[in-house]
């Protein structure tokens, strides 16, 4: 486990990343084995970690979303803002807390509600646990576990402009 505090926790999502995936049956389709990557950059001047995540099964495409997060005002607080091809758009962001260990998560929609629970391991790897509840939270079920590999470091936020001093300066 990485001991992370501030945007450290954001900066750890960042990069490139390959996974594995277990997902279960629900009603938005049948469960089994997944493959994923996971492409997540730094834009807005740094403020903003962009999350394009591509999942396929039995080689062919299947679940894609696009993640926003946010830090928040107070230390350990954070904003998802979520969509996918299953229809989910936001009306507002998932709430959204370090606790010391994992990036907590809680998305709620007419739909039901979804905690996502985002662990560092070490090493480059993470994990990502999904859990929904139907009945306002009393119950949850685990939809989806995944651990995932950093192939690739973000590269930071750079201007064009400051690329052209860059290239200038040599």
């Amino acid at each position: 486990m990485m001991l992370l505090q501030g945007n450290d926790v954001l900066t750890a999502l960042a990069g490139e990343w390959t996974g594995d995936e277990s997902i279960a049956t629900t009603r938005w389709g049948q469960g089994g084995a997944a493959t994923a990557r996971v492409s997540a950059r730094f834009e807005l001047g740094g403020k903003v970690l962009l999350q394009d995540y591509r999942e396929e099964r039995d080689g062919r495409p299947a679940l894609q979303a696009h993640a926003v997060f946010v830090a928040g005002l107070e230390p350990g607080e954070y904003a998802m803002y979520w969509f996918d091809s299953y229809g989910f758009t936001p009306s507002q962001p998932a709430t959204g807390h370090w606790d010391g260990k994992r990036l907590v998560f809680l998305r709620t929609s007419s739909r039901g509600q979804t905690r996502h629970h985002y662990e560092m391991v070490g090493d480059g790897t993470y994990r990502l646990m999904l859990e929904s509840s139907f009945d306002g939270g009393v119950n949850w079920v685990q939809v989806m576990q995944g651990e995932y590999r950093r192939v690739a470091e973000f590269l930071p936020c750079v201007s064009a402009a400051q690329l052209q001093g860059h290239v200038d300066q040599r």
